[in-house]
């Protein structure tokens, strides 16, 4: 297991950040440490590193997408101090608030994101990261073909996927996306965080909701509402989800829609750890439905398994 301290300390040192006086490890992070680094003059920076990073852009693609949601989109989200291979360098946080009133304040902020910002296609210029595990992006103008290639079935070809999910299982996923237009109404792209669990949803010193993590894409809104909504959110975030379906005007059906638009975090989640805080479990009972196969309805898609190789084991970190 990594010292989170000496670890992050040594990767400050190596940019010149030589006058940190300590680092105090935060929990939360699954795939990366981190930590709080008090500086000299008695201020403090976040920092998160790999221990081996899955790609030279991670951080980069990661402190875009920070920049492109408060610019864009118009939500708070920390500044980038810095952003290479090894490191990302962010101004602090605090944690969010226990009261409706701060929930109710992010509705209005995530409505505004979604509303204010679509666009005519899925997907984003570049690539970009859950965890681990690369988000492919690339453009598509059908959103239903843009989600099942790229958000489910894109995960069958992860080695702990493929082992997990029998093949009745991955016909019921190839099913359940020749499905789609039928399961979920047609709804246009716009900018989304793209992995909004509650972890992720912080507050400036001033009180106001900030977000941090993201994943982003322009695809549908209710990618992001889902990951809040099955991701135990806490109590008072219960007025969150009605404001947001005010604002936004959604019709009452939303909430059967939510475990479908989560399959793509849980087989996230399955190809990336060990154990999968029953993902796999989550991800059969949303597939049961599909597990026959019509007789008028053939399926249009056809899956391999991965090359062989020894899959990439991801330890929980201490963070």
């Amino acid at each position: 297991m990594i010292d989170a301290t000496s670890f992050l300390l040594e990767r400050l040192h190596a940019i010149g950040l030589t006058d940190i006086a300590a680092v105090e490890p935060v929990a939360g992070g699954l795939a990366a440490t981190a930590g709080l680094a008090r500086r000299g003059d008695g201020t403090s920076v976040f920092v998160k590193a790999f221990g081996e990073p899955p790609s030279d852009d991670v951080f980069a693609a990661e402190a875009e997408g920070l920049t492109v949601l408060r610019e864009a989109g118009g939500v708070v989200t920390p500044e980038v101090i810095l952003a290479d291979r090894d490191l990302l360098v962010l101004s602090t946080l605090q944690p969010r608030p226990a009261t409706e009133a701060f929930w109710e304040q992010f509705a209005h902020a995530l409505a505004h994101l979604h509303t204010s910002t679509r666009h005519p296609r899925f997907g984003w210029h570049r690539d970009n990261w859950l965890g681990r595990r690369r988000q492919v992006n690339t453009w598509n103008g059908d959103g239903y073909e843009f989600f099942a290639q790229r958000r489910l079935l894109r995960w069958l070809s992860e080695p702990r996927v493929w082992e997990t999910l029998d093949a009745a299982d991955r016909a019921a996923l190839e099913r359940l996306c020749d499905r789609l237009p039928e399961l979920l109404p047609v709804r246009p792209a716009c900018l989304t965080h793209g992995d909004l669990w509650a972890q992720n949803v912080m507050a400036t010193p001033g009180g106001r909701p900030a977000l941090i993590d993201p994943a982003v894409s322009y695809t549908w809104a209710e990618v992001d509402l889902a990951h809040l909504w099955t991701t135990a959110p806490p109590p008072e975030a219960h007025v969150l989800f009605e404001l947001y379906a005010e604002l936004t005007g959604l019709d009452r059906g939303w909430r059967e829609r939510m475990p479908i638009l989560q399959l793509r975090q849980h087989l996230a989640v399955i190809a990336q750890f060990d154990p999968d805080w029953g993902a796999a479990d989550i991800v059969r009972a949303t597939l049961a439905p599909f597990r026959q196969r019509p007789k008028d309805r053939p399926s249009r898609r056809h899956t391999t398994p991965p090359a062989e190789s020894a899959p990439e084991r991801l330890h929980k970190p201490a963070t």
